[in-house]
């Protein structure tokens, strides 16, 4: 499934977005979390950076 994916995002425009993950920590449980996101590959810093 993960191929079909992948494959997609290679053609036109799609090579222009980044998969991010970003580890978050839950305000309510002070538990850690993944964050996920498609950016776009020149927003990535402003992603990492926001809170």
């Amino acid at each position: 499934m993960a191929k079909k994916v992948v494959a997609s995002l290679q053609k036109g425009a799609g090579k222009d977005f980044t998969k991010v993950i970003k580890l978050v920590r839950s305000e309510k449980t002070g538990a850690y979390q993944f964050k996920e996101e498609m950016v776009h590959k020149d927003n990535v810093k402003d992603f990492l950076a926001s809170k």
